[in-house]
């Protein structure tokens, strides 16, 4: 087939990554960018040499396109989604899927009519060791899992510099839902009950009305319970940008994945550092890792009209979990039902 035509939504740092992904792919060709400001517009549509656009409908309209990337602040992925699937182009959508449970089974219910593919960036699933977690304990090796615990940390950095948009999201929102997602997969069951707490110090005193750190405990239907930890605000001193970590206790085992080394530590005259490459490294000219290899997959899944690795039903399950742990916060940290998934979008 010709060469997947793709459209990209947003220009931050993953925007901006998965247009060198999909340019260096021979299955695919990056047709266009769109950006609210123009001047990232301008800066990406001279040095790839596509067309550039401010207003993503116009795109839609002018452009022949067979997919389109939505990597924007987390509150707009629906509109873009939306317009996007409107439009004939399948959907590859940054996580979370939409902050919203319903504005997620409006999208399901809308790809499914309009016979349209959606893949949400859960990048972990392609990281090697949490593939052989999930292969371990699938296989009942750890024996029938009982409780566990995730905690992505990172540095006051992130929320303060690195993110414009922070004061519009929350820890939970931008790093639990990796996490969600990959202990969905561990267990192979759904989340059904939340409860939790956070804290407002740190960033509400920069003038960023949002978390600092958050913990949710989630209820699965199986019976294990998991307990969910994010936040911003260690000190940049910390000698890597995230600190991740991920436990499954089982009744006849455990499995531990701790992504803070990723096997590499440097020190130089200047400092201590973890630095990271499991998700996504620069190799021999081209960007390879867990991340270009999801965004690979999303292409096969095109071409050769598969389900995706990653689903919108699988984004729309960690919004439900996530919609349900910040309910909890809001209330003081009470027991939150997970809304369940209509019997049209299940599966």
């Amino acid at each position: 087939m010709d060469q997947i035509r793709i459209g990209i939504i947003g220009l931050g740092k993953m925007g901006r990554t998965c247009i060198r992904v999909f340019s260096e792919h021979p299955l695919s060709k990056v047709a266009a960018v769109c950006a609210r400001r123009a001047e990232q517009v301008d800066g990406a549509a001279a040095e790839f040499g596509v067309p550039g656009y401010t207003d993503h409908r116009k795109m839609l309209e002018r452009e022949k396109l067979d997919a389109v990337v939505v990597s924007t602040p987390d509150n707009w992925h629906y509109a873009f989604a939306h317009d996007a699937l409107e439009a004939g182009c399948h959907v590859f959508v940054e996580k979370p899927f939409t902050t919203k449970t319903a504005e997620a089974d409006a999208l399901l219910r809308l790809a499914r009519e309009k016979r349209r593919k959606i893949q949400v960036a859960f990048n972990h699933r392609w990281l090697s060791a949490y593939n052989q977690a999930h292969a371990t304990i699938a296989a009942g090796e750890i024996g029938i899992p009982l409780a566990g615990y995730a905690r992505k940390n990172d540095t006051i950095a992130v929320s303060t510099k690195n993110i414009r948009w922070a004061g519009e999201t929350s820890p939970a929102w931008l790093l639990s839902a990796h996490d969600i997602d990959l202990v969905r997969w561990f267990l192979g069951s759904e989340p059904v009950e939340a409860r939790a707490w956070g804290r407002k110090e740190v960033l509400v005193a920069r003038g960023i009305p949002t978390y600092d750190i958050i913990q949710a405990q989630v209820k699965f239907a199986s019976g294990a319970f998991v307990t969910f930890e994010s936040g911003w605000v260690y000190p940049n001193t910390f000698p890597t940008v995230v600190d991740s970590f991920i436990q499954i206790v089982g009744s006849a085992g455990h499995v531990n994945l701790d992504r803070k080394r990723e096997s590499f530590e440097v020190s130089t005259e200047k400092s201590f550092s973890y630095p990271k490459g499991f998700l996504m490294a620069d190799i021999f000219g081209r960007l390879r890792g867990a991340f270009p290899s999801c965004l690979e997959d999303f292409l096969f899944a095109i071409q050769n009209d598969t389900t995706p690795r990653v689903t919108g039903f699988d984004g729309r399950q960690v919004t439900a979990a996530l919609e349900a742990i910040h309910s909890s916060l809001e209330n003081g940290g009470g027991n939150v039902a997970v809304e369940p998934p209509p019997a049209d979008i299940q599966g």
